[in-house]
């Protein structure tokens, strides 16, 4: 990723360990899904092409440790003032500060412009939290929007591991324009044991085909289904 290392050594600092993400946005200035971009960073062959179809830009969010000194146990606030002392901004991830309750209708409008720009969601990070690696934890939250799909059934899976002789992995589906049915995807998420039990009986009530991988239903199933994002 030349980009990244063109903005590391335009840096002030000489040792420094941040924390960001690389992102790339279309012609039209809106990022690019996470598949799009991640595919940019496998491509080794042929950097130069790579970057003129799908430039990326860095951007940082963290500091971890500035020439000698360790900031991980620093709270998020002063490690962000030390990342702003060495990033400028327009390689800061964008932000707002929260105080209190007073401020909660301009994290909303934060939330809703960044939504309008084309981002998946926000993350909140509490001020006095100090940098965990490799987890979020309770002071770091994803806030992104949820929404709702009734499909039905189409099919499902056997299980795996501790799912083994369950019928765990659905096969989705919504009503198609001639009728019939079209499978949108699938999802083995949010179910509990009991569920899967319940699940699988009724799956095979209504199974019209019994295949090696699992079963083929009729259509009278529908289920709600929670979903963040599609791939």
């Amino acid at each position: 990723l030349p980009e990244v290392h063109a903005a590391a050594l335009a840096l002030p600092g000489e040792r420094f360990v941040l924390d960001g993400e690389v992102i790339s946005f279309t012609a039209e200035g809106r990022p690019r899904s996470f598949q799009e971009t991640a595919g940019r960073v496998g491509s080794r062959l042929d950097v130069g092409t790579a970057a003129a179809a799908v430039p990326v830009a860095p951007v940082f969010f963290d500091a971890l440790s500035v020439g000698d000194r360790d900031l991980l146990d620093l709270p998020f606030a002063e490690r962000h003032a030390e990342l702003a002392r060495l990033v400028p901004e327009p390689m800061r991830v964008r932000r707002t500060l929260v105080a209190g309750e007073e401020d909660v209708p301009r994290a909303e409008e934060f939330l809703v412009r960044t939504l309008e720009r084309g981002h998946e969601g926000v993350v909140v990070k509490g001020l006095d939290a100090p940098y965990s690696a490799g987890r979020r934890g309770a002071s770091w939250l994803k806030v992104k929007p949820v929404h709702t799909l009734d499909l039905v059934v189409l099919g499902a899976e056997w299980g795996h591991g501790r799912r083994t002789g369950r019928l765990s992995n659905l096969h989705l589906g919504a009503r198609a324009e001639d009728g019939g049915f079209v499978m949108l995807g699938k999802t083995f998420k949010g179910m509990t044991d009991a569920l899967l039990a319940w699940q699988t009986e009724r799956l095979r009530e209504l199974s019209v085909e019994e295949r090696s991988w699992g079963v083929l239903v009729r259509p009278e199933l529908v289920v709600e289904i929670a979903y963040d994002g599609l791939q």
